[in-house]
């Protein structure tokens, strides 16, 4: 195998997606203003972890150089980030094409570009947006419960565009797949692919975003090797993802289970994984503990424990 620690990094999602204590409200920590001064010390935490990578994830209340300078400080290269769209209509918006509003629903991807840039990353994972209310959800997921061909048609276009969005500033996406989401099973995965031509975008999966949705990740990398560029790297309790399929389930009492887990505590085959992402492979491994089965340091740990145990430095 080829790939090297310098193409492995950490997602700080084990800081920031943390279980709610009983009678608590539920919330993406990046969404606190008080995280920015908790930041630095993360990226400390994820440094002493034994990374040198982390997922780019400019905060709203942060400018690029304030970012900047923490990864500086803590000597950490940023790695890809993620930026998602959602078609308007599922915000209750009818856009005319072309149309000032239209040109604005693009902003935040635009954004993501500008980041990317800025900071020398070449390439994100571009997702469609996953609503906390929907139905796949709030009620059943990973399945494709409601689906509906007219709303991945919209979800595409706009894909399309975003992808459009970010090539023109030299930014390469890759179709990032989400349970919860509209691009969620293999049908509606390979579906987008097929829709969008593969000079404009190509492939970044989540693996255990996959494998939850009962789609074997291994084989499904092989099937696209030539179109990834990057790709999630996740560990799961395929147990508790066979159950949530059999009954119909809300996704955060999966993830509220001991479901996520650190590389190698879990199910997937992640030395076939990497066997299918082929000797020829240049893109990044984005390890990610959705919600850590320990402290979140001691989750950082014991993923760049595993990252020692197989990759060469």
């Amino acid at each position: 195998m080829s790939i090297t620690r310098s193409q492995v990094a950490l997602n700080a999602i084990q800081w920031i997606n943390l279980k709610p204590a009983p009678g608590r409200e539920r919330q993406w920590r990046y969404a606190d203003p008080t995280w920015r001064a908790e930041q630095p010390d993360v990226h400390r935490q994820i440094r002493e972890a034994g990374f040198d990578a982390v997922m780019m994830e400019v905060l709203d209340t942060q400018t690029l150089q304030a970012y900047k300078r923490v990864l500086d400080e803590t000597g950490l290269r940023a790695a890809p980030g993620y930026v998602q769209i959602a078609p308007p209509e599922t915000k209750g918006l009818s856009l005319r094409k072309r149309s000032p509003e239209w040109v604005r629903w693009f902003n935040p991807v635009r954004r993501k570009a500008e980041e990317s840039n800025y900071l020398g990353v070449e390439s994100i994972f571009l997702a469609a947006e996953m609503d906390q209310t929907a139905p796949r959800v709030a009620r059943a997921t990973a399945t494709g419960a409601f689906f509906d061909q007219d709303k991945l048609d919209r979800q595409v276009e706009y894909l399309a565009e975003a992808a459009e969005v970010l090539r023109a500033e030299g930014i390469r996406p890759g179709l990032h797949n989400h349970v919860g989401s509209l691009i969620e099973t293999r049908y509606e995965i390979e579906y987008a692919l097929q829709q969008i031509d593969a000079s404009l975008l190509g492939a970044s999966f989540d693996i255990g975003h996959l494998e939850w949705a009962a789609i074997p990740s291994a084989a499904f990398l092989d099937r696209y090797r030539d179109r990834i560029v990057d790709i999630h790297l996740k560990d799961l309790d395929l147990g508790i993802a066979a159950a949530s399929r059999s009954t119909p389930t809300p996704y955060y009492e999966v993830s509220d289970q001991r479901f996520f887990l650190e590389p190698g505590l879990g199910d997937i085959d992640l030395p076939g994984v990497l066997t299918a992402l082929g000797d020829s492979f240049e893109g990044w491994i984005l390890i990610e503990v959705d919600r850590p089965s320990m402290e979140p340091f001691e989750s950082a740990k014991v993923s760049a424990a595993w990252v020692e145990q197989n990759f060469p430095a």
